[in-house]
């Protein structure tokens, strides 16, 4: 439990304690002033997140890459790696039996060549290589 949750516990209880202080005519009141402290702390981290990721698109605008796709997450990078192995081994097993080594060869440098399109396809600098200083850069 954090700090925040320890908080609105502490504020929760301080409600129930005034309620049974000053009765039940004040329940309505006092449940919808919690309400509101509950609603300002859900804005409030609703606010930070936003905040959290309009910076890191304009940091990453900023550095000139593009924006990470939903789609170009780790697990699915990762998911694609590892299907492409899977199909591998059959491939390999069926170029192996009617092309032989040759047959075998084809089919792992596919396998490694479809990866890699996707990689770079993902991360586009992957394909620039090394990012050169020009004297000018040291101005």
């Amino acid at each position: 439990m954090d700090a925040r949750d320890t908080d609105l516990k502490k504020e929760l209880d301080a409600t129930l304690q005034t309620r049974r202080e000053l009765g039940e005519e004040y329940e309505s009141a006092l449940v919808d002033s919690f309400l509101e402290k509950v609603d300002q702390r859900i804005d409030a981290a609703v606010e930070r997140r936003v905040r959290r990721q309009l910076a890191e698109q304009q940091m990453a605008a900023a550095r000139g890459s593009r924006a990470p796709k939903p789609t170009d997450s780790w697990g699915d990078r990762f998911g694609f790696g590892i299907v492409s192995l899977i199909l591998a081994i059959p491939l390999s097993a069926i170029c192996g039996a009617f092309g032989g080594f040759s047959g075998v060869l084809a089919t792992w440098i596919g396998v490694v060549g479809v990866n890699f399109v996707q990689a770079a396809r993902s991360n586009p600098a992957l394909l620039s290589g090394p990012r050169r200083r020009s004297p000018r850069d040291d101005d």
